[in-house]
């Protein structure tokens, strides 16, 4: 079959005509992807969004074919590729710009909720400490509160947690804590 009786068959939505082009340029989008820096997870989600692309257009009737299949999909597969490869540019250079404003600004968001801590009672003190900043288990904090269990403890945290999510609540914004 050619091009353009493959093309009318997915226009009408014949998924098996879909499969035919899947499989006949399968490799070649691969490389296309590997072959500029990426893996081969990566090239197969790629040449998945791409016929996923093709097929949509070419099924809406707004695709007016006016190259090969294979050159369109690779047209579609080159233009993914490189919006993933400026996204993962922009995350590695936000994660080499941004490592000393999220430590501070993890510190910040601790010393806010070491505050609200210290206006509540001191056994809410003590487990929520011990929890989240001691990093104890529910069993450590028992023995060490003088609970009676693991149970009472973290039926404890949780009250505690609520108090303490309200105190936040009234004294700070939510975007006080968004990153």
């Amino acid at each position: 079959m050619t091009d353009q009786e493959i093309f009318k068959q997915i226009c009408r939505g014949d998924e098996r005509a879909l499969e035919v082009v899947y499989q006949q340029h399968y490799r070649m989008m691969m490389r296309l992807v590997q072959n500029n820096s990426g893996t081969e997870q990566e090239a197969k989600d790629i040449y998945q969004e791409a016929v996923v692309v093709f097929w949509q257009k070419a099924v809406s009737g707004k695709l007016v074919l006016t190259s090969k299949i294979s050159t369109y999909i690779y047209s579609i597969c080159l233009n993914l590729w490189r919006k993933e490869l400026d996204r993962k540019k922009r995350h590695t250079n936000e994660e080499h710009d941004r490592p000393h404003f999220q430590q501070h600004e993890a510190e910040e968001k601790a010393r806010i909720v070491r505050l609200c801590i210290d206006q509540l009672g001191d056994t809410c003190k003590k487990v929520l400490s011990y929890y989240y900043f001691d990093g104890m288990s529910m069993k450590e904090i028992a023995e060490r509160v003088g609970f009676a269990n693991t149970d009472t403890a973290k039926t404890k945290k949780y009250k505690c947690k609520k108090k303490l999510d309200e105190i936040i609540k009234t004294q700070y914004s939510a975007k006080d804590f968004l990153d």
